[in-house]
Order: structure tokens, then sequence, then C-alpha cells
């Protein structure tokens, strides 16, 4: 259990959920790790879900230039309005040529994917990049080789929500409650009752959901 921090109202604490903490505990890697806004452009996959969507927006808030990976229609401009730069699409996102590196592009990655995204991901981050993975809805097996690491430098580092230290959690909830707290996070949020939210289980299921939902018991 951790004290909402001064400044979160309960309603932004719920908007932020262990989505909002994942993708903040995942940022405070990338930057202990030296990640800055002007190392370059910083990939984050799955990125019109929960961790994703939280991910995009905190890092745009915080200067970093963003590229998201979305499969959604409607992913493209929901990822601009939170402030990602450009958005590509799964396809591009896959590289099945076998080949053991690709062109460095990504000073950094919030991999919210695993499986093959998360390998590509990680043939195509640049010399000294921080790579933090979360998800496993692309697969748990990584299918990769040691030259992203020997080669490049890169760092690939787990993130686990559920037993990280209390400090970190605590430092993590305090800078979500005030320096990375994104001017786009009440839009991010669809506020249902018990009733409306079937429909929104609906939509998970059918992979047309975006963003975040609060479900309000006492509307």
């Amino acid at each position: 259990v951790v004290k909402r921090p001064q400044g979160l109202s309960l309603r932004e604490s719920m908007i932020f959920g262990t989505a909002g903490f994942t993708a903040g505990l995942a940022i405070l890697k990338l930057t202990a790790a030296g990640l800055t806004p002007a190392a370059g452009e910083v990939l984050v996959t799955g990125a019109p879900g929960g961790v994703g969507s939280l991910a995009v927006a905190i890092l745009a808030h915080l200067g970093f230039s963003v590229v998201g990976v979305s499969g959604k229609p409607q992913g493209a401009d929901f990822l601009a309005r939170l402030g990602a730069k450009e958005t590509i699409s799964r396809e591009a996102a896959i590289d099945s040529s076998g080949r053991p590196l690709l062109r460095g592009r990504w000073a950094g990655v919030v991999d919210t994917v695993g499986g093959e995204m998360l390998a590509t991901a990680l043939k195509s981050t640049d010399l000294n990049g921080t790579l933090t993975c979360c998800g496993n809805v692309g697969g748990p097996a990584l299918n990769t080789t040691v030259f992203p690491f020997i080669l490049r430098g890169i760092g690939l580092l787990g993130i686990d929500s559920q037993n990280c230290p209390m400090n970190q959690r605590q430092q993590v909830w305090r800078e979500l409650a005030a320096a990375w707290r994104p001017e786009a996070l009440a839009s991010l949020a669809d506020e249902v009752d018990l009733e409306g939210l079937d429909p929104k289980i609906d939509q998970i299921l059918a992979g047309g959901l975006t963003g975040r939902v609060v479900v309000n018991l006492n509307p």
C-alpha cells in the first residue's frame, strides 16, 4: 500500500493505476540508465494500451521524441494527441529478415509486447541505448543474438511492478504526481459506472479500446 502523494487527486491516481505505475517504473529505469531527450527517439510498443499510452504521454511531456507502435486504425490520431511525433504499424515494427542487427534508430524503448516485436526493437536500438520490457502479449519467447549487447552496448531492463522495493515505488508515485504528470492525463480516460463496464470489456476483447477506463462506483 502506498499513500497517495499530495497534489494527485483520487481520480488521477486511478487513471494512472497499475499501468501508469508500470510506465513510470520503465521511465525511471530508462532515465537512471542515462536516457535524455537529446539522445534520440524513444519507441513505445503497444502504444494505445494502458501502459503504452501513459508511457507516450509522460515521455512526450518530458520532452522526448516518441514513436508509438499501433495496430489500431484510430491509434495514430490518439497517440498524436498524447504527444507522439510518429506512429508506425505492427508490421513495420517486426523484422522477419533474419538479420542479427538492423539500422540503429532507438535511443530507448518501452516494450509492452515482447516476442518478435521486442526482438526487432533490440536489433534496432542504437549505440548504448536502453530497453525496458514489461509484457508478453506477443509471446514469452525472445529470439535474438548477443550482437546488440556486445556490438552496440545496449541494456535490457526488466520491469516488475509487483515486487519492486517500496522506496522505488514511492519515488515513482511522487514523480507521477508532479514532474511526470502529463497535461493530457484527464483526456486519457473514459468514466463508466458498473452498468457501463460490460461494453468496455467487450471493446478490450475486440482490441478496440485505447487509453484508460475509470469505473466510478458512486456516480
